[in-house]
């Protein structure tokens, strides 16, 4: 029984040292501070388009990683207001996860994207 306690105690202590670290983990911020309004300017022209929802803690990461240059970027809102429900246009498209990136030729990317990564599917420079 005395085992079965402490195994309980340790799962408990490891349980408690991640919720802190996710607490204490610093929220993405813009990268290096650069500004990116040619960047998401040149998604938006391709046009590349992210959707997803605003209860989606990705959507959230993804969107703190263009800062304030975001608001270039091409984005439709999947969420309908005051519910966890997806608008029968994000339902119509089977989109799966959010945020989703979808590219001209149909490509898809979904998850949190390096921007990185976007760069390189759209062939846009980063600063």
């Amino acid at each position: 029984m005395l085992d079965v306690k402490r195994s309980i105690a340790a799962l408990a202590a490891l349980l408690a040292a991640g919720v802190l670290l996710l607490a204490l983990a610093p929220a993405p911020v813009q990268a290096a501070g650069k500004n990116l309004d040619d960047f998401a300017k040149c998604l938006a022209a391709k046009p590349v388009t992210m959707y997803g929802t605003f209860w989606c803690p990705h959507c959230y990461e993804q969107k703190q990683l263009f800062g304030t240059s975001f608001r270039y970027v091409k984005y439709v809102e999947c969420g309908i207001k005051g519910t966890h429900q997806i608008t029968n246009q994000c339902k119509a498209m089977g989109l799966s996860r959010t945020p989703t990136w979808v590219f001209p030729d149909g490509t898809r990317l979904e998850g949190t994207q390096p921007l990185e990564k976007l760069a390189q599917q759209s062939g846009c420079k980063l600063p």
